[in-house]
């Protein structure tokens, strides 16, 4: 998404929401650098003071972070995202107990309003998770498990929840590695499969969906209190 000139009145909070969208829509990934100071200026067309003002306000929110001496840097995708980073820290049961919340009442809406765009998009990041953790790639399997669960509560159609839920994406996928590696073994994945799940989801199954989704969920907690 090129960046374009903003009209002089409200520069800052103009510049703040083209940067914010940059970061929102992927332009800018996690843990990039941000253009400096000086090539913004150039594609904002404003002046040094109002990028930095802005700039200021991202990284209050949390959705950047400067370094001073080495440049600015995308730290969450939305301040919702960043609120919750640090509400929940390393509070891995915290997190699951809220996917729980979400999740359950996300496959649920999903089995019924879902279409069968949607179903097979399900099939294909159920495939993909399956090569990943077949072929040891963990870091795809946490990044492919969670944009399955994005993509169960987007087909629910609820816009409020997706974009709750999609506030959760980094500690979502945090929260599947982090439960793989409390698993027994070396580079253990845990062998919980959503099969059953994409199934109650397809066959429009509200109930066995939302059974499906707690079910999982019930078994991570567990697994959680025992480490």
């Amino acid at each position: 998404m090129p960046l374009a000139t903003t009209r002089r009145a409200g520069l800052v909070d103009q510049v703040i929401e083209q940067l914010r969208t940059a970061v929102t829509q992927g332009e800018w990934p996690i843990g990039e650098r941000i253009p400096t100071e000086t090539e913004l200026v150039e594609q904002l067309g404003v002046g040094r003071n109002t990028v930095r003002e802005a700039v200021r306000a991202l990284a209050h929110t949390g959705l950047l972070e400067v370094r001073q001496g080495d440049g600015t840097y995308v730290r969450a995708t939305s301040e919702v995202s960043s609120a919750i980073r640090r509400l929940c820290g390393s509070e891995l049961r915290e997190v699951l107990q809220v996917r729980r919340t979400l999740e359950v009442e996300g496959a649920r809406l999903a089995a019924v309003e879902r279409t069968e765009e949607e179903v097979a998009e399900l099939r294909a990041l159920l495939a993909r998770r399956e090569v990943d953790l077949r072929e040891g790639r963990w870091e795809d399997f946490a990044r492919t498990d969670a944009e399955f669960h994005c993509a169960v509560v987007r087909a629910g159609h609820n816009r409020l929840l997706t974009e709750l839920y999609r506030g959760l994406t980094e500690v979502i996928t945090a929260s599947v590695a982090a439960t793989s590696s409390i698993t027994p073994g070396a580079n253990h994945v845990p062998e919980i499969g959503h099969e059953g799940l994409a199934d109650a989801i397809a066959e429009g199954d509200p109930d066995r969906a939302a059974a499906e989704a707690c079910g999982f969920l019930d078994e991570l907690l567990e697994r959680v209190e025992r480490a």
